[in-house]
C-alpha cells in the first residue's frame, strides 16, 4: 500500500526546455562543454560552490557577461501550468498521502521560478508538500543513492509503501533499486494530473 508519494519538479510541474541553456550558449558562441563545466554544474547544485562562485567560474571559462550567463542558464525554465497547482493542492487536501518534492535544483533556478511564478503562487506550491526537498539545500543531488535514502531516513518512510515520480530513467532506476515504486513519466505524452490513472498501484 502507498502511504508516500516523492514528486520531482522540472517537467513534472513546471516545464522544461532541456536543452534550452545549450541553445542559448550556442547562440553566445560557446558549443563546447567540457568535463569541468560539467562537474562544476554538478557542484553547483549540490550546493558546494556559491552562485558568485559558479558564475564566476563560467566568466572566466568562456568570456561571457554575468547577465548573458544567468539567462542562458535560466533558458532551461518555461512555465508553471496552473492545472497542475491545483492537482497537487488538491492532493494535499485530501491527506491520502505524505507528500514530498525532491528536485534538482540550483540557486539560480529556484529564484528564476519564484520570479517567474510569483510569491503567492509559489508558496502555495510549496505548502502543498510536507517537506521541499532542493538538492543545493541538501548537498545531494540525484540519480545518486543517498539522496533517496535521505528522504526515506529523515521522514521515516517504508520505500515499497513510497512511490517516486520523476522524468529521467536514471533517476527512477536509481530510485528503484532501493526498493521504492516509481512512475518514470514521459512530459511528451502524460501529465501528472494523470497519476492516479496510470499508477495502478495507487
Amino acid at each position: 500500500m502507498i502511504k508516500n508519494i516523492i514528486f520531482d519538479f522540472g517537467d513534472i510541474f513546471i516545464n522544461l526546455d532541456k536543452q534550452g541553456t545549450y541553445k542559448a550558449m550556442a547562440e553566445l558562441g560557446v558549443t563546447e562543454i567540457s568535463q569541468e563545466m560539467i562537474q562544476v554544474y554538478h557542484n553547483y547544485e549540490k550546493g558546494l560552490i556559491s552562485t558568485d562562485e559558479f558564475i564566476r567560474f563560467y566568466e572566466d571559462k568562456v568570456n561571457l557577461k554575468r547577465e548573458d550567463l544567468i539567462n542562458a542558464w535560466n533558458a532551461v525554465l518555461l512555465d508553471f501550468p496552473e492545472s497542475r497547482l491545483k492537482f497537487i493542492q488538491e492532493l494535499a487536501q485530501s491527506k491520502k498521502y505524505r507528500l514530498f518534492l525532491l528536485s534538482n535544483t540550483n540557486d539560480l533556478h529556484i529564484k528564476w521560478i519564484q520570479n517567474s511564478v510569483g510569491a503567492a503562487f509559489y508558496n502555495q506550491f510549496k505548502s502543498s508538500f510536507e517537506q521541499f526537498y532542493l538538492s543545493h539545500e541538501i548537498h545531494f543531488r540525484k540519480p545518486d543513492a543517498e539522496i533517496y535514502e535521505f528522504v526515506l531516513q529523515q521522514n521515516n518512510l517504508v520505500a515499497k509503501e513510497t512511490l517516486f515520480v520523476d522524468d529521467l530513467k536514471e533517476n527512477t532506476d536509481s530510485a528503484h533499486q532501493l526498493g521504492i515504486h516509481v512512475w518514470n513519466l514521459d512530459p511528451s505524452k502524460e501529465e501528472v494530473s494523470e497519476l492516479f490513472t496510470k499508477n495502478t498501484i495507487l
